[in-house]
């Protein structure tokens, strides 16, 4: 695979604020029914973007089902060119030029490796399974912020600020898939991974910090267990433990106050662990499947950014939260043909409870709900095969109120930066011609709902495809 992708963007906001004499207002001290609010010269930005990244990905795989089978898969993710111009003066004195910054995000991005086996020593019926590989992932961090006198086509100046660093993580993995008994079948895993973290560096206009190599290793365990207890019913049972490191820009970008201090990210950050466990009971229906689970998780030293008020000034950046605890029930269902003929129905509803138990840098949030974790998820699809050429499908998504903020001071998430409840039904009628060709036609959020997840999504949308089969 080989892609190529190309975004050339203009931002040019307008204020909807107007001053006494009707004149639109981009900065300085405005006054809304009697509370005074600070506009910076960035509130209102104007931006230009020129953005090239190529991506390549190479994966090749035997497939014989034998007693042995292999893959091998590789990818690279180029930031060939990634530019940012944006003035540093108000508008809208801006919009025919003036001082500005340049961001140069160029030689930025990652490559993985991954190398994987299957042994089945008794082939494909048999009572083992075995798999075992190698992965590894390397990250690169390189920005650099310079003044220039004309951001909208003038050349870099003086450095404002930079970031830059690498970081990395090599892995063993194995897992056995044991079938014991003839009710009974188990996985038992085991995952090493060596992460480490080098050549962080964070400047400002005068100074760079530059920080030590980081090394650590961690081994995660897994084991699952099923039991057909009866022809209908199976019960599962499964543990595990996830290690989630830190990313290069939540290290190494950050700032550097004009004492050489860092103050905006923490290159010593720990990293995410977490165990997880579920219990599950799967009942066959004559159509279908009926599914029960109960899943819960322990973390600690959660990645979250937060303000830490333990420091004089706070401090607000990516830090580690102590403990969350989270715990809940989903209910799923599947079936085909129910009904009547050629009607197949999906459906699942989940209950999740998931609050920070500590959190020693911000008190404020021990006891409220984790970010974007509602505590009411549901959806259901519902799909009509009319024959064997024409289906329609009719889907719906609900998602319960949810928060942004570690201290859930944000109750209102119809609003930027905020994340809010939604149900949105989509619609899709799919044709096929022949063997080859087909065409459908859908409408997204088919009951223009208006939502928002940081952003406002897209409203009522409609889609029309069509597609060619080799």
């Amino acid at each position: 695979m080989f892609g190529w992708w190309k975004n050339v963007s203009e931002g040019r906001p307008q204020s909807y604020l107007r001053d006494g004499a009707g004149q639109p207002v981009y900065s300085g001290t405005v006054n809304v029914l009697g509370r005074a609010y600070a506009l910076t010269a960035l509130d209102f930005n104007q931006s230009n973007e020129r953005l090239q990244h190529y991506m390549h990905g190479l994966t090749v795989k035997s497939h014989t089902k034998g007693v042995f089978d292999w893959e091998v898969a590789a990818s690279l993710y180029d930031y060939d060119k990634d530019i940012l111009r944006a003035p540093t003066i108000a508008l809208p004195a801006a919009a025919n030029g003036g001082a500005g910054r340049i961001v140069n995000a160029g030689g930025t991005g990652w490559n993985t490796f991954a190398a994987k086996g299957i042994w089945r020593p008794d082939g494909q019926a048999g009572a083992h399974v075995a798999e075992f590989g190698y992965q590894r992932e390397a990250y690169k961090l390189r920005s650099i912020e310079n003044a220039t006198a004309d951001w909208l086509s003038g050349e870099p100046g003086a450095r404002n600020q930079a970031f830059g660093g690498r970081t990395g993580v090599d892995a063993l993995y194995a897992q056995d898939t044991w079938k014991f008994a003839p009710r009974w079948k188990t996985v038992l895993g085991l995952r090493y991974e060596r992460w480490q973290a080098r050549d962080g560096r964070t400047s400002n206009a005068i100074t760079t910090v530059a920080q030590g190599s980081r090394h650590e290793a961690y081994v995660s365990p897994k084991a699952a267990l099923a039991f057909q207890a009866t022809d209908d019913w199976v019960l599962k049972a499964s543990l595990g433990r996830a290690v989630r490191m830190p990313t290069v820009s939540e290290l190494y970008q950050g700032g550097i106050n004009g004492a050489g201090t860092l103050i905006n990210n923490d290159p010593d950050l720990k990293p995410e662990q977490s165990w997880t466990g579920e219990l599950t009971a799967e009942r066959k229906l004559e159509s279908g499947l009926l599914r029960l689970t109960a899943f819960g998780e322990r973390t600690r030293d959660a990645l979250y950014s937060q303000t830490n008020v333990l420091v004089t000034p706070n401090v607000t950046n990516v830090q580690n939260v102590d403990r969350i605890r989270t715990g809940g029930l989903e209910l799923a269902y599947a079936a085909t043909d129910v009904v009547l003929p050629g009607l197949d129905l999906n459906a699942s509803t989940t209950w999740t409870d998931s609050t920070i138990a500590r959190n020693a840098k911000f008190p404020a949030s021990v006891g409220k709900r984790q970010p974007r974790i509602p505590e009411w998820r549901a959806t259901a699809q519902a799909t009509y095969r009319v024959n064997d050429r024409l289906a329609a499908t009719l889907a719906a998504r609900y998602s319960g109120p949810q928060y942004s903020t570690l201290d859930n001071a944000d109750p209102n998430g119809f609003a930027y930066q905020g994340a809010s409840k939604y149900f949105t039904a989509d619609a899709r009628l799919t044709w096929k011609i022949d063997r080859q060709w087909s065409v459908a036609l859908g409408v997204d959020n088919l009951n223009n709902y208006q939502y928002w997840n940081f952003h406002p999504y897209p409203q009522r949308t409609w889609v029309a495809e069509l597609k060619f089969d080799l």
